[in-house]
């Protein structure tokens, strides 16, 4: 790798002077260029070969140090390596000569290219400028060892591994989105865009220098400015060693979204919401709040969240399968909306639907809007022993207590997760970017849509299909509902780059609004509040967050339509 402002020549062999400060040591005409040890490949082809290089400390590191030299006129190579020795007192800026064996070291996903067993020269100190980074580099491998500063955009991607390992994700440029969010599964498309992500994805250390304060609490999406150090590896794949404390710049926080229309549909996983026996024990519960005191936080931030949509129907995901009673969970979150004065009630099914520990619900202000015959559910098949029981329920809209407009239906739905505990025959991952159980979910998606057509309400011609369906925009569950010939209200909206989760730092959408042909005639706009997905594990109730942000796992969706 070349380095214009290394102020040698590139071939470091002909002069026994670095940079600045000469030594008596004779020229020793087997110096390598630290270049043609790393080699063209992930691993030297030099390995057990004995050595010597050139080259400038960049910077210290575990059990070693890393040095760089001036290049050997060829991209394709690493101009720096990593030198294990401890016996030797060196500062970045030394220039040295070392004589030692090529070794790999294991660094978790990969090898790191050292010299050990080393024999250390100073020659003498100088500064060397790291490498401009404006781009991702087509492979990191390159860089390996090497000083570097960043000039491209570095928005933080993911920060859950940051209180357990002292790191996070950044993506160079711009922020990476789920494959299956933007490409069929398996896809070409999808392929380069899974190899897009890995390139521009990077880990950054943060316990070898003093990080400005607010990391801990930055949502995804905030940009880290500034940032130098050395490029190296460790068990989650290539990392950045900082040499010098960046600038954080914070991603703003999102206020609720407006959205127009007489009559207004949210949907919010509630990420477990789980009361314990209803009366202030019980605790800790199977899922959610580990007292009582966790559940008042949790309730707290949930109603903020619901406030904020102003909506007149909500659809509920992971919410406790524990009836309908006065100690229910729904119960409780009703009375926590009530509260305020409010005119909150929910949509009984009776039991359940289904007997899995979680379930979906509908909650409505009955000032509002009034739901017209029974609730119904969908059973069989995958739903219950894995995809959650649809509950579907017709409304009318209200106007000083009576009906006004035509009657709509709201589907609540939670499909079986990507988990793969169980998994058998083609739920088993296959590899393509869907994860485990597509097939199940691909038949939830099938039996919903003929169910449906169906009309089980009577009341179907507006029909909203709502909730979290486990598959991303291009998955097969999601394409199976819009080739049955349901509009994604995001599409019908013009939503540009809707998503609603984000794992592994990607942007996709787990959390779907797909509507009746009819329906999306009406719809008038259409939002996801980032309350959520961006926010850290800080932000949430068990670590003592305030106000709506992280009440789940998962950001809320509303949809305005005028009727």
């Amino acid at each position: 790798m070349p380095l214009t402002a290394f102020p040698l020549r590139p071939v470091l062999l002909l002069a026994p002077c670095l940079l600045v400060a000469c030594s008596t040591t004779p020229v020793a005409r087997d110096v390598l260029p630290i270049g043609a040890v790393q080699g063209h490949e992930a691993r030297s082809a030099l390995v057990g070969q004995t050595v010597t290089v050139d080259g400038v400390v960049n910077a210290l590191g575990d059990g070693g140090w890393y040095l760089q030299d001036g290049g050997d006129g060829d991209d394709a190579t690493s101009d720096g390596l990593f030198v294990r020795d401890n016996s030797t007192a060196v500062t970045p800026g030394d220039v040295v000569r070392v004589r030692g064996t090529v070794a790999e070291l294991d660094a978790g996903r990969g090898t790191r290219t050292a010299l050990v067993d080393a024999r250390v020269h100073r020659t003498g100190h100088s500064l060397l400028p790291p490498v401009a980074i404006d781009t991702a580099p087509a492979d990191w491998e390159r860089l390996e060892g090497m000083h570097v500063a960043f000039r491209a955009p570095a928005p933080l991607a993911d920060s859950g591994d940051l209180a357990k390992n002292g790191r996070v994700l950044i993506s160079i440029g711009e922020r990476p989105w789920q494959p299956t969010e933007r490409h069929a599964p398996g896809s070409d498309a999808y392929r380069a865009l899974v190899a897009n992500n890995a390139r521009r994805s990077l880990w950054l250390r943060t316990a070898d220098i003093q990080w400005p304060q607010g990391l801990a609490q930055a949502r995804t999406g905030s940009v880290i400015e500034g940032l130098t150090g050395v490029i190296d590896q460790d068990e989650k794949g290539y990392v950045l060693r900082p040499t010098d404390t960046p600038a954080l710049q914070p991603a703003a926080r999102p206020q609720a979204p407006a959205v127009p229309g007489t009559l207004r549909i949210a949907a919010l996983n509630l990420e477990n919401l789980f009361n314990g026996d209803g009366r202030g024990g019980g605790f800790p519960t199977q899922r959610g709040a580990r007292s009582a005191q966790e559940l008042q936080a949790q309730l707290a931030k949930h109603v903020a969240v619901i406030d904020g949509l102003n909506a007149d129907v909500v659809a509920l995901m992971e919410l406790e399968n524990d009836g309908y009673g006065a100690d229910s969970s729904i119960a409780a979150l009703v009375a926590a909306l009530d509260a305020g004065g409010d005119t909150w009630r929910f949509v009984d099914a009776g039991a359940g639907p289904g007997d899995n520990p979680i379930r979906v619900g509908l909650i409505y202000h009955a000032d509002r809007v009034r739901p017209i015959g029974k609730p119904k559910v969908l059973e069989g098949g995958p739903f219950g022993p894995e995809s959650r029981v649809p509950l579907a329920q017709a409304f009318v809209p209200l106007k000083a207590g009576k009906p006004r407009g035509r009657a709509f239906v709201v589907v609540a739905n939670h499909f079986k997760s990507k988990g793969c505990s169980n998994a058998n025959g083609e739920d088993r991952d296959q590899r393509d970017g869907a994860g485990c159980y597509d097939a199940t979910r691909t038949e939830s998606a099938r039996r919903l849509a003929a169910w449906l057509a169906t009309d089980p309400t009577g009341h179907g011609a507006n029909t909203l299909i709502v909730g979290d369906l486990n598959a991303y925009a291009q998955e097969r569950p999601v394409r199976t509902l819009r080739e049955a010939g349901w509009r994604d209200a995001f599409d019908v909206a013009g939503v540009e780059r809707p998503y609603s989760y984000v794992y592994d730092g990607q942007l996709g959408r787990l959390d779907h609004a797909l509507l009746s042909p009819a329906f999306a005639q009406r719809l008038r706009g259409a939002a996801e509040w980032h309350v959520n997905a961006d926010e850290p594990d800080a932000s949430g109730y068990r670590a003592g967050g305030v106000g709506p942000w992280r009440s789940s796992d998962h950001d809320p969706l509303v949809l305005g339509f005028d009727l």
